[in-house]
């Protein structure tokens, strides 16, 4: 009977993130210490290497190393969970690196809303579930928001632009607050933004597989 119950509590399905920056580690960090369900299978994909300022990632690497394989080293192989780096930036050209059960977009840095739109749009006919993030700014007073795209408000412009590009049936999480806005991103407000973005992930592995 237990062993039964045990079997049912194992790893499964394959959960793809594209960017592996303050956020995005914060998420693999979470999935990769799942016990006893998450996924099966984590692909972190990202080309950034890290620098002088990135103080969270030098615990698993050398300044100028990518950030994805420095991840996968650090975490080594005797690992129930299988994890895949991919040290390249996604484009429309490289969009087949993309695949998997759930795919959350954690992207950030200029104009990268055309290019988002595209994964959602290439995931989803796969038959993926999606998530991105709709602002992380905050100084900790700002709820973190879990909407559907067609719920979200359309005054701030990741809702509208995706909205624009056809996007739909995309679960959005965030503080909404943007880098137009004053305030700063804080370690503490990403810590709980990717706790949510986890606890979403788990819930559609958990629906999906």
């Amino acid at each position: 009977m237990i062993e039964t119950i045990e079997m049912n509590k194992n790893p499964r399905g394959k959960v793809t993130l594209v960017g592996l920056g303050r956020l995005g580690l914060r998420t693999a960090l979470n999935l990769v210490q799942v016990h006893r369900g998450g996924p099966a299978s984590l692909t972190v994909i990202d080309g950034q290497k890290i620098s002088d300022d990135d103080v969270i990632f030098k615990p698993f690497g050398s300044v100028g190393d990518f950030k994805v394989i420095a991840f996968r080293k650090y975490m080594g192989y005797g690992l129930s969970k299988k994890i895949i780096a991919i040290p390249e930036y996604i484009s429309v050209k490289n969009l087949g690196h993309i695949s998997g059960d759930v795919i959350c977009i954690e992207i950030a840095g200029g104009d990268t809303l055309p290019l988002t739109a595209a994964i959602i749009h290439h995931a989803q006919k796969l038959g993926a579930i999606t998530i991105s993030t709709m602002g992380v700014f905050g100084i900790g007073e700002e709820p973190i928001v879990t909407t559907d795209i067609l719920s979200a408000d359309t005054n701030n412009p990741i809702v509208s632009s995706l909205q624009s590009f056809g996007v739909h049936n995309h679960l959005l999480i965030g503080t909404g607050k943007l880098i137009r806005d004053w305030e700063p991103v804080t370690p503490y407000v990403l810590d709980r933004v990717s706790e949510i973005i986890t606890r979403e992930i788990l819930k559609a592995l958990h629906n999906k597989c």
